[in-house]
This record gives C-alpha cells, sequence and structure tokens, in this order.
C-alpha cells in the first residue's frame, strides 16, 4: 500500500459522510475575476457563513463540496473558459484545518483511514486543473488550511495573517494531506523539520507571515490594505510570464542524498533526548520527512494515508483531543469562578516587593491592565532597582516590535515605585511576592490593609502555605485570595486562583476576570498544601529524590521518568525552579502529609552547592558535579527504572484521587488542565489522569480506600 499510487476516484466515501454529524460546512464560493491583462480567474472563497469565531474548517461534506467545486473549474479550464483558479478565505481567516470535532467522530480505523485519503483526494485536485493554481493566504492558515496551499501551484500570505502552522504532531498526529510529502520537497528538509517537528513541541508555536515567507513557504508576501487585490495582480504577471517564481530553498539532488538523511538522524536523537519514546506522531512524522526525499507524491500521499489512519485511531490522539477539548473550552470558563458581574474593576494594582517576581509581575500587570501600578520595598534603592528593571524591560518589548513608542512610554510613566505604604491607598488589587515565609507575608499584608480601602483585593503568590493562615492576621481576611503565578510570569498561561473558607465572592469573582485580562487561564484550587500542580510535581521530585537516596543514579532516575512525558526530568525541574524551593516545597509536603510525600535530607545538602548537577557542551546532564558526589549520601539498594516509574505512577494516581475526594478542585478535569497549563504534561497524554489510567495506574492504587479503580474512566 505505502508505495503503491491510491486510486482516491475509486473510492467510496459515503459512509464517512455519513459519519459527518452536525458538521459546520465551509462553503466553496465561487466567482470569475477579469484580471488587468484580461484573463479570467475562478476565484473560491471559502466561508462557513459564521463571524471570525468560527473559523473555517474541513469536515468531510466540506471537502465534498469543495472537490465538487475543483471538478467543475478543472472542466471549465479545458473549455478554454479560464486561465487559473484561486482560494481564498473569509476575512482574517483562510482555513483553520481538519475539523477535530468530525474527525474524533470516527468510530474506526476504516473511517480513519478515509478522511486521510478524502484530504488527499480533494486537495490534490488543486494541481489537477490543467491551469495554474494559486491561494491567496489572508488570514489564519492551520494544518489541512495550510495544505490546500501547499497544494497549490503558487501562493501568497497576508502579512498581517495571525497563526500559520502545521500543528498535527502537538496533538498527536502528522500532517496528513500532503504537509509531510511536500513541504520539505519545497522549502528543504531543515526548515521541515522546524515547521512539522520542532515548532509543534515547542508548544504549538505558530509562524509569522515574514518567518514563512522566508522559509519558502509562500512566493509573494503582501500588505492586508490591499492584499486580495495585489495577489490577484502578481497572479496576473505569473501567467503572462513577466514574474518568475524562484523557490531558493526547494532541496536539490545533493541535498537529497547526503544533507537530507543527517538532518533526519540528528533530529531523531534530539527527540529522543528531550521526549524520550513514548509520544508516537514525533517519530511517525520525522519517518515521513525522511521518505520524502524519495519516490513519486502519490507514495508519499499514500504513506500519510497510513500514518494517520493509524495515530487517528489510536489512544494518543483521544487523549490529545480531550486535553484540547479542555485548553479550548474549559479553560475559557472556569468552574469554580463565581460570577464575573461581582468582581471588583480594578484601576491600580499594588505590587509588594521589587525584586525579579515581582518585577515580572508589575511589567504582566501595566501591560495588560494599562493600569497605573506601584511597587514597593523595604529599601528606595531596592524600589529605583525595581522601577528600573521594569522599564528596561518595556523597552527591550519596544525595541522587539512588541510595543510601539507610544505605548512603551505610556507604560513607563504608568510605573512608580515607593517605600510608603500609604502610596497604596488607591489601589483595587494588592499582589505580594515577598520571602516564602507565613510570618513574613503576614506582615507585609498587615501593614497593607491599615491603608487600602476596606473592600480592596489582597492576593498571594504564595506557591504552597496555608492562604487562611496568612490572612488569619487581617481585620478582612475575606478580601484574600491565593493567585499563583509559575514562572516565568509572562510566559507560563496558568493562575490558580486558592479559596479560603472566608474568601468572599466578590474576591474570587476579582481574581478570576483579573486573571482573565491578564490573558492567562485561572484555575481555581481550595487552599490546601501545595494546591494542585505543586502538590503533584512534589510527588515527582519526592519520588526521584527517593530513588537516588536508596542508591539509583541520577541519569537513570532521568530515564525513568521519560514515559510519563513532561518537558524535563525530575531533577531538570528541580535545577529550573531552585533547590532551595524544591527542598523548601517537600519540606512543607511533607510536614503535612508525613505519610504520603518524602522528603530528602540530600535536598537541603544539594541546596548549598552553587551546581549540583554536571553537564556537558550542550547542557545535558550528565550526573552529579564533583561537589555534589561529596555532600549526598546514599543507600546501596537502588531500584529498578521501572520500579521507579511504577512508584511514581501508582503516587500519582492514589494522590490525585484524594484530591478529588477532599474537594481541592471541583472536577478532575481541572485537575489535567492544571498539569497542562502550569507544568507541560503533553497534550498526547491528555493530562496526567487518562495516562494513569491507560498505564493501569489508577487500578493499581485502588484499595479499601479507593473504590473507583479508574480516576477518569478512560481506560
Amino acid at each position: 500500500m505505502t508505495g503503491d499510487m491510491t486510486d482516491y476516484r475509486a473510492i467510496d466515501f459515503s459512509d464517512l459522510e455519513a459519519a459527518s454529524t452536525d458538521e459546520v460546512i465551509t462553503h466553496s464560493l465561487v466567482r470569475d475575476i477579469t484580471l488587468p491583462s484580461g484573463r479570467t480567474l475562478a476565484l473560491i472563497t471559502l466561508h462557513n457563513g459564521r463571524d471570525h469565531k468560527r473559523p473555517n474548517t474541513l469536515g468531510p461534506l466540506t471537502l465534498r463540496e469543495l472537490g465538487d467545486t475543483l471538478d467543475t473549474l478543472r472542466d471549465r479550464a479545458a473549455a478554454g473558459e479560464i486561465d487559473a483558479v484561486g482560494v481564498t478565505g473569509k476575512p482574517y481567516i483562510f482555513a483553520a484545518g481538519a475539523d477535530l470535532s468530525q474527525i474524533t467522530a470516527l468510530s474506526n480505523r476504516d473511517l480513519a483511514l478515509k478522511i486521510a485519503q478524502r484530504g488527499h483526494d480533494v486537495l490534490g485536485r488543486l494541481s489537477e486543473l490543467g491551469v495554474p493554481s494559486f491561494s491567496f493566504v489572508n488570514g489564519l492558515a492551520l494544518g489541512g488550511g495550510l495544505e490546500i496551499a501547499l497544494n497549490s501551484t503558487y501562493r501568497t500570505v497576508d502579512s498581517s495573517a495571525a497563526g500559520l502552522a502545521l500543528p498535527e504532531v502537538f496533538l498527536g498526529i502528522i500532517p496528513g494531506w500532503g504537509g509531510a510529502y511536500l513541504l520539505p520537497n519545497l522549502i528543504g528538509i531543515e526548515n521541515a523539520l522546524e515547521v512539522v517537528v520542532s515548532n509543534p513541541l515547542k508548544q504549538n508555536r505558530m509562524l509569522k507571515p515574514q518567518q514563512a515567507f522566508e522559509l519558502g513557504i509562500f512566493d509573494a508576501m503582501f500588505s492586508p490594505a490591499n492584499f486580495l487585490e495585489d495577489s490577484l495582480a502578481w497572479a496576473d504577471r505569473v501567467l503572462g510570464g513577466s514574474v518568475e517564481v524562484e523557490r531558493k530553498n526547494a532541496p536539490g539532488r545533493i541535498e537529497r542524498a547526503t544533507k537530507w538523511p543527517a538532518a533526519i538522524k540528528i533530529a531523531r536523537g534530539m527527540l529522543e533526548q528531550r521526549i524520550g519514546s513514548v509520544p508516537r506522531s514525533p517519530y511517525r512524522a520525522l519517518d515521513l520527512l525522511a521518505q520524502a526525499a524519495k519516490g513519486t507524491k502519490e507514495e508519499g500521499f499514500a504513506r500519510e494515508d497510513e500514518a494517520l489512519a493509524d495515530l487517528v485511531a489510536g489512544d494518543q490522539f483521544a487523549a490529545s483531543m480531550y486535553a484540547f477539548d479542555l485548553v479550548q473550552k474549559r479553560a475559557k470558563r472556569p468552574v469554580a469562578a463565581p460570577d464575573k458581574g461581582l468582581a471588583r474593576p480594578v484601576t491600580k494594582v499594588g505590587v509588594i516587593g521589587a525584586g525579579l517576581m515581582a518585577s515580572q509581575f508589575a511589567l504582566l500587570f501595566v501591560r495588560r491592565l494599562q493600569v497605573p501600578v506601584v511597587i514597593t520595598d523595604v529599601s528606595q534603592e531596592r524600589v529605583d532597582a525595581g522601577v528600573a528593571s521594569i522599564r528596561t524591560e518595556i523597552g527591550a518589548l519596544e525595541a522587539k516590535g512588541r510595543v510601539d513608542a507610544d505605548t512603551a512610554n505610556r507604560l513607563r510613566a504608568l510605573v512608580s515605585g515607593t517605600t510608603d505604604k500609604a502610596d497604596f491607598a488607591d489601589c483595587d488589587f494588592v499582589i505580594e511576592a515577598v520571602f516564602e515565609e507565613t510570618a513574613v507575608k503576614q506582615q507585609v499584608f498587615r501593614e497593607v490593609e491599615a491603608f487600602v480601602a476596606d473592600d480592596a483585593i489582597l492576593a498571594t503568590n504564595t506557591s504552597s502555605l496555608s492562604v487562611e493562615e496568612i490572612g488569619s492576621v487581617l481585620a478582612h481576611p475575606e478580601r484574600l485570595v491565593g493567585f499563583h503565578f509559575f514562572n516565568p510570569v509572562a510566559v507560563m498561561p496558568l493562575v490558580e486562583v486558592v479559596a479560603t473558607p472566608q474568601s468572599s465572592e466578590q474576591a474570587l469573582a476579582t481574581a478570576f476576570v483579573t486573571a482573565k485580562n491578564l490573558r492567562k487561564n485561572a484555575i481555581g484550587s481550595a487552599d490546601a498544601p501545595g494546591f494542585i500542580v505543586n502538590r503533584l510535581l512534589a510527588k515527582v521530585m519526592g519520588e526521584a529524590s527517593r530513588a537516588v537516596d536508596e542508591g539509583a543514579a541520577l541519569l537513570d532516575v532521568e530515564r525513568a521518568f521519560a514515559p510519563l512525558g513532561l518537558p524535563m526530568g525530575p531533577f531538570e525541574l528541580i535545577d529550573l525552579v531552585g533547590w532551595k524551593v524544591a527542598a523548601h516545597v517537600q519540606d512543607t509536603m511533607a510536614s503535612h502529609f508525613p505519610d504520603r510525600f518524602y522528603a530528602s535530607p540530600n535536598l537541603h545538602a544539594l541546596a548549598e552547592l552553587d551546581e549540583p548537577l554536571e553537564r556537558d557542551k550542550k547542557k545535558r546532564i550528565t550526573g552529579w558535579s564533583k561537589k555534589a558526589r561529596s555532600v549526598i549520601t546514599v543507600g546501596s539498594s537502588a531500584p529498578a527504572t521501572d520500579e521507579i516509574l511504577r512508584r511514581v505512577e501508582d503516587e500519582l494516581a492514589r494522590e490525585i484521587r484524594i484530591m478529588l475526594d477532599d474537594g481541592v478542585v471541583p472536577a478532575v478535569e481541572d485537575i489535567d488542565l492544571a498539569l497542562i497549563l502550569g507544568a507541560g504534561w503533553p497534550m498526547i497524554d491528555g493530562g496526567a489522569t487518562p495516562y494513569l489510567d491507560r498505564v493501569g495506574a489508577s487500578a493499581r492504587a485502588a484499595g479499601d480506600d479507593f473504590h473507583d479503580p479508574q480516576i477518569r474512566g478512560l481506560a
């Protein structure tokens, strides 16, 4: 099959179309355009009849209509009625790719194979019209949307287009409508590896139009003011021969023979190091890209058919679709949030502290809310340094073109510093970023409360301390909420909003609305030790430390955790968050739950060192540093790697069950969402719980106290 040409026209797609339930059809609207030369271009506008909030998508019925339209245009071309065919989209949207709601409804591999074949069947007709085809990409073009363009003869892009990518690997599948074959043969293997594999694994990074143009995905780029008119005029010049399209990044024979296999080998090694061997889609994409160096387009399409069918029918795609739904829907409508109408307007923000974390808070608040932000600290010197740091960061944003000069000047003017807490009097929202110690946080809130209004909201960024205990010294403890960011503040999308028994509906509503205005996803948590993410990461780091203390080698522990699919191993994570911070979190959790959480004495010894880890030139961990080996004490009965993995899986499953029973979050979906957004738990696992169900950890952890052997019932 993979080496033979598939006769798509001979395939009966009626059962695929019958399985399409409630599809929002993207119609193919055709009109003839008379070009300046007098030639006629038949322009297809893709439009689903909805506004930009519901992008064009490509389901089975949409593909049938587009195929019928292209057949008609092929007949018109043969009759000499048209000289070219163009495809564009509705305002701001070209096409967002396959309709995922329809793909997830496919019940078996046969139907999954047919959706792959149907895409190749229809999109492939763009190169079989008898006249040149053009894609005028006027906006969002993802997955199958971008593959429409790749199947066309020529492509232009709007310089303001948002979202250009082949994100399939991020979702547990592969570019299956031509992308895996056509793209490397258009822009070269190294560029294709970046677009198809690297970018999706970097939190689904998109291409900007300029980047896509420079890579060679598009032949021309025009401004949005006259994008379609300029694209049509350019197409006319191409048809007339006055513009000759050059593809400078297209691979030659030598690249295919030598550079291509070397690039694939390097990429495979990097994947194995970074994500382990569990995720299937990146390696399947890598195989397709490797094979694209040889053979025909038809053979490449047949390989994509089989790969897409295998992956769509697999459990990793099902898990990724569950996770995708959480991120797209539940994250936007947090179930624990009170009525947003109860929220207090935030017109000025106070930040207690002027260090690195406080400066990150101040920059985020001033940039997103564009309201005055005042910071305070114990000395004018620290305050001045903090304000200067924030203004420098605003300058860096301006230099990168992220904000214009007027905006940058306005933001700088909104930031001020003080050592006088009375300057917080008109703040509506005050957040602390001071030392992680209850007494310190209580002291700064006591001082500020003397000046702010009775209904001003106070927020603590504590990562593991009791919010209720912090607020116990306040005259109005109902105003205090936990507002826990993840580092780096500007990048990580999650904020845990922590409610105490005293927290008012107004305080919680304000916290949720503020998080949304900061462009963060807020998840509600009860005031329990470690809240959601840190409680479970403490399990991961604790079990890793336990294995080392028992005698396991550092690299063996890192490898043992690889199947979890986390962005980094446990000690890589500890090194990132800080050894002292990790030791503090471990101690906090072990003090609350000594029978369930492990605190390693070695962690405190390592926290006193500058560099506990030894690394090679590529910054990869190679073992403990010489000083680390001299301070840690280990046992002689090292557990095997499979035992280490099994222990952490079982402990995570048990702890999640306890969190649900104790009402830390409203539902298990919130735990999965928090781990995806706050810990980078891979989409292909669907978060933690589908993975734990799938590997049997949920059932293993079930005992007398665990009546439900499956956390989610997705095993």
